[in-house]
């Protein structure tokens, strides 16, 4: 075993000793050492319930025959860190979270980990320092909230709230409505109800074969969970003994699988960053350019919540992801010959699994649509390529050109919104908030609920070089690429510049002839950087483009 180096033999006598301060006993120092990573916390709702997920994991670990150990990780909640300056240290911390999980792994010599995340870049920090430590590894992630529910019975989440913000100020709601919103938008802890960053993740975890059926989609507050993390402690003992690694699970082809389920449910597009990171740390290359080839033959067959009224709740209920992805399988779109951590192929796990509901999830011969949820556009705006969730655009959007309206940070573009200077057919631009500008590439979910909540998600578009919730809604297109505080084409779009949207044939151009961007471009200056202390100016000097995953490389 692996924690040999820690426990056997004459010159481990001293670590012994250190095992016995902590309370260890001759036998449990006998039996493989399993870390439990749990990001437990007391500020994020999704974390808030997981000494329950943990207390359950050791107990399966210990059923099996093995020795918990538990060391923590950090984990940022989105929604309070929205729309100020924390959001620039939300995407940051999946970095954090993968090194010191590494560190933890490697130094104590772990033969195993579960790692017990919830939230938006605590799943993908996990995923990539499973790929990198490269020890048996399984996910028992902590669930997502239940939906909310107003007076007149009309189910609610945390989109809605942020959108009747926008609707309150544009003298839509009244504050009594709002204060409604407030109080029922988030009524149980886990990941925010519907199918944003979060759930996106932790439904992929089972695809990607990291997580056992369910993972994704039980509620935080089923007992259904504990007995699910009971087995996830059960699972990695055997996973350990056949030596089941992580990168024996996530090969290329279960990567493949996860852009298919992907498109099919609808993620965030914060997934289009975070599996192109994980793959990175897999030794997969993953080229968003494939994203497109798979949408083309991958229909949509999930509509939850911001892209429509059904919640994570019944997908569960519906059969879970294993349902979508058997589905999938009856048109061939799925590897199924590959290992998952079940110990058992793709196929052999989602044999049986059936559709319950095809309101739900769509039967596969009646999608949403014939093509993705996510689409990658480029054109002469973003030459490496930008991502816009489709499945969550209006029809009318799909399609769009109009004048630019340029804001050079996200709290400019929220002034100009909430005052009533946007119109019918703009093109917002808000630009130098990517990976290196912003820096930490915020999250946009206040301006694009603004947009919402006024009733111009129909007639406005939204580009950024920042990135968006998955709690985005309407024609809002991000992750643009170069960005412009590498002086990309979006650093040279000036105001009244006509921007052209087609998302059908995955384009988008600034309409300028190339000579004007060659001339423009001679002209821009690189600016100075927004912040120049602490670990997010180390983060900017290291991250590389959205397009690859805004992943870190030493120059």
């Amino acid at each position: 075993m692996k924690s040999d180096a820690v426990t056997r033999g004459v010159q481990q006598a001293p670590h012994r000793s250190l095992f016995n301060a902590l309370g260890f006993t001759k036998e449990e120092l006998e039996r493989p050492l399993i870390g439990v990573v749990c990001s437990r916390n007391e500020i994020v709702p999704g974390h808030m319930n997981l000494d329950k997920i943990e207390q359950a994991v050791k107990t399966g670990i210990l059923m099996a025959g093995g020795t918990p150990v538990m060391f923590p990780a950090i984990a940022v909640c989105d929604g309070i860190a929205m729309g100020h300056i924390g959001m620039k240290y939300s995407l940051v911390t999946r970095e954090l979270i993968a090194d010191s999980t590494e560190c933890m792994a490697v130094a104590h010599q772990l033969d195993g980990m579960v790692m017990i995340p919830n939230c938006d870049k605590n799943v993908p920090g996990l995923l990539m320092a499973a790929a990198r430590v490269n020890i048996p590894t399984i996910f028992v992630s902590g669930g997502p909230m239940l939906a909310g529910k107003m007076y007149d019975g009309k189910r609610t989440c945390l989109s809605d709230m942020f959108e009747a913000v926008g609707a309150y100020n544009a003298g839509k709601i009244d504050s009594c409505k709002l204060e409604e919103y407030e109080e029922k938008a988030c009524p149980t802890c886990g990941s925010c109800s519907g199918m944003y960053t979060a759930n996106s993740m932790n439904c992929l975890t089972e695809v990607l074969g990291m997580g056992l059926k369910g993972n994704g989609t039980i509620p935080a507050v089923m007992s259904e969970r504990i007995r699910l993390a009971k087995h996830g402690g059960m699972k990695i003992m055997e996973l350990v003994e056949k030596n089941i690694c992580p990168r024996d699970i996530m090969t290329q082809k279960a990567f493949e699988n996860a852009l298919t389920v992907d498109m099919a449910l609808g993620c965030s597009t914060n997934s289009m960053l975070h599996l192109p990171a994980i793959a990175h740390e897999a030794g997969v290359d993953i080229n968003l350019e494939v994203a497109n080839d798979i949408s083309a033959k991958t229909p949509n067959l999930c509509h939850l919540a911001p892209a429509g009224n059904t919640f994570m709740e019944d997908l569960d209920a519906a059969g879970g992801v294993y349902a979508v992805m058997n589905e999938l399988n009856k048109k061939d779109l799925l590897h199924t010959d590959i290992i998952t951590c079940t110990g058992k192929t793709v196929g052999e796990n989602i044999e049986g699994c059936i559709n319950r509901n095809h309101e739900i999830i769509r039967p596969i011969d009646n999608p949403y649509s014939q093509t993705g949820g996510i689409a990658v556009l480029k054109g002469n705006l973003a030459p490496d390529a930008c991502v816009v969730k489709r499945s969550a655009v209006a029809p009318e959007m799909l399609v769009h050109s109009g004048p630019a309206r340029v804001f050079d940070c996200e709290e400019d573009a929220i002034e100009a919104i909430n005052g009533g200077k946007i119109k019918v057919g703009d093109v917002v631009v808000i630009r130098y908030e990517g990976p290196k500008g912003g820096p930490g590439m915020r999250e946009m979910l206040n301006p694009t609920s603004a947009i919402a909540g006024m009733g111009l998600d129909k007639d406005v578009a939204l580009i950024t070089d920042g990135r968006f919730s998955g709690a985005t809604r309407g024609a809002s297109i991000g992750h643009v690429s170069p960005e412009a505080a590498l002086g990309g084409p979006i650093a040279l779009v000036e105001e009244g510049d006509t921007i052209s949207i087609d998302m059908n044939k995955n384009t988008i151009q600034v309409e300028i002839s190339e000579e004007e961007m060659q001339a423009r471009k001679a002209k821009w200056q690189p600016r100075e950087p927004k912040i120049t202390t602490g670990y997010v100016s180390r983060y900017a000097a290291l991250v590389t483009s959205a397009n690859t995953g805004a992943v870190l490389q030493v120059k």
